[in-house]
């Protein structure tokens, strides 16, 4: 059984670096396909597919890049507070190319950067819980010093993913490898933040919040 506390720093590291490697690797291949096919003389009625599969994968690469950045990387590690205009726009460039939508309603302001971090991480688990599409809301009450964050999926066979209720809770778990390591890295955020972390499921959605502790 494993928990985070045995996730040594190195570990963390490269399980977060594979995980952002796996969410490139899908449009950075189509780039090349489409490449591949425009060097193939003599197939000029594959160029405008070709062209517009580079475009689309390239718009992908650079959202969910822009998005890793500021949700796993030292984004603004210049200061401690980060514009939360700028997580939505983010969050926005890299919601485009998922199955749910986005509804943003959170208030423009200057946050500690692990705050903005553990939001951006928020909306990651969110669109795991609705795989095959729905609609993600996103709201904030309070303040950038005491925030209270909900986010609510909606949508067909919306469900917690295996292992997310325990890795969220803190629980041990079998493992965990890069795939479950971003819930695990979200709640690190969490208690750096010193907020809270609950998702529980209803009819045909999945709430997440998290808040500032007392």
């Amino acid at each position: 059984m494993t928990t985070i506390n045995d996730l040594s720093a190195l570990d963390l590291a490269a399980l977060v670096a594979s995980r952002v490697c796996h969410d490139i690797i899908s449009p950075v291949g189509a780039i090349t396909s489409g490449l591949e096919v425009l060097d193939e003389e003599g197939n000029e009625d594959m160029r405008e597919f070709a062209m517009d599969l580079i475009r689309s994968s390239s718009r992908r690469a650079s959202a969910k890049l822009q998005f890793a950045r500021l949700a796993f990387g030292a984004a603004g590690s210049a200061g401690s507070a980060i514009d939360l205009g700028d997580a939505q726009k983010v969050a926005e460039g890299f919601m485009e190319n998922e199955k749910a939508e986005l509804e943003w309603n959170v208030p423009r302001l200057l946050m500690a950067k692990n705050k903005v971090k553990l939001l951006l991480n928020l909306i990651l688990i969110a669109n795991q819980c609705v795989p095959r599409g729905g609609l993600i809301v996103v709201k904030m009450d309070g303040d950038e010093e005491r925030p209270a964050f909900s986010l609510r999926a909606t949508g067909d066979y919306a469900k917690i993913p295996a292992v997310m209720t325990e890795i969220l809770s803190g629980e041990d778990v079998e493992r965990i490898d890069a795939h479950s390591v971003q819930p695990a890295y979200t709640l690190m955020l969490a208690e750096d933040s010193n907020m809270n972390l609950q998702i529980v499921k209803q009819e045909e959605a999945v709430l997440i919040t998290s808040a500032a502790r007392d």
